[in-house]
């Protein structure tokens, strides 16, 4: 095979799948009706030319018939008058107009079988176009049916063009948002452990730690206060247990809890639980502590018990009965 050849091959293979590509069958089945109706109509126009020709032919057969009739009388009229060359000639032009008369009654004969054929023809063709048209209504609902529903399973399934874009636009747009909470993570934590500097001003790492260990001491300090709240409203105990257990107390002033370490992340310690001792005599008031003994009281872990605690230890328990 040449090389022109081929191209010309490659060239209609092309052709041919983009025009298959483009083609809607229900415009082809309109056009090819479209079509029919056209040849119809010549058809009916073919029979309306001979029906009319057929007409044309049967008007002159009337004359020629009349015609011949009046010379048939002048020739009468004339063998009565005894005028037998007026008679020979009337004759003579009766027989001319007699075998016109013939000739045309051929034709018209010819005339009236085409038209009825034509007729007969024009009524199937009517049938077919009828039919044509039924069934090219069928295909097309059927087609455009097949076509919707195509279209809404693959909306269904996302692999239709106008889903699959959605699908790519969400997609893009959720990856953006999880890039940008990240980033805004990072940049906090960044931020809180002092790597960025604030747009403001430069901040101090020692003054960040040092704000860090007075949130902590506020939160201790609240903590303990709520623990004293909960202490002195709490209900007596049952009989043989006897009101507050003030030996617990003595107990646990006698425990010197370890150094806490310092710095924002420095471990709680939680004291171990004193058994429980019988009750004891009332205790005296004890001396105002200091300023600094109870900053470092205060700067104790929350786990110590309630004696403990600055401000509390000389206050009376339930049960002491003072």
């Amino acid at each position: 095979m040449g090389v022109m050849k081929r191209v010309s091959l490659v060239f209609k293979a092309k052709a041919n799948r983009a025009l298959d590509k483009m083609e809607d069958p229900r415009e082809t089945l309109d056009y090819s009706y479209q079509r029919q109706l056209e040849l119809l109509t010549k058809v009916r126009r073919g029979v309306a030319d001979v029906a009319t020709s057929r007409k044309r032919v049967e008007l002159q057969m009337n004359q020629l018939q009349q015609q011949a009739n009046k010379l048939q009388d002048q020739a009468r009229k004339a063998l009565s008058m005894g005028r037998d060359d007026l008679a020979r000639e009337a004759l003579t032009r009766k027989s001319s107009a007699q075998s016109q008369l013939d000739e045309l009654q051929a034709q018209y004969a010819q005339l009236q079988a085409e038209e009825e054929k034509l007729t007969v023809a024009s009524q199937r063709l009517q049938a077919k176009v009828d039919a044509f048209r039924t069934r090219k209504e069928t295909i097309k609902a059927t087609y455009t049916a097949a076509e919707a529903q195509t279209r809404i399973n693959e909306a269904f399934s996302g692999i239709s063009e106008e889903m699959g874009d959605v699908g790519m636009a969400i997609q893009r747009a959720e990856d953006k948002t999880a890039q940008m909470q990240a980033r805004a993570g990072a940049i906090d934590e960044l931020m809180a452990s002092g790597a960025l500097d604030d747009v403001g001003g430069r901040r101090d790492d020692i003054q960040s730690e040092l704000d860090m260990m007075s949130a902590n001491s506020d939160v201790e300090r609240e903590l303990a206060r709520l623990k004293g709240e909960l202490t002195a409203s709490a209900p007596k105990q049952i009989e043989g247990s006897g009101g507050a257990p003030n030996g617990d107390a003595t107990a646990a002033q006698g425990y010197q809890a370890p150094q806490q370490s310092q710095g924002p992340y420095a471990p709680q310690y939680a004291p171990p639980q004193q058994p429980q001792q019988p009750q004891q005599p009332p205790q005296p008031p004890q001396p105002q502590q200091s300023q600094e003994a109870q900053e470092a009281q205060e700067a104790q872990p929350a786990g110590l018990p309630v004696a403990d605690l600055p401000g509390l230890a000389g206050e009376p328990q339930d049960g002491d009965g003072s």
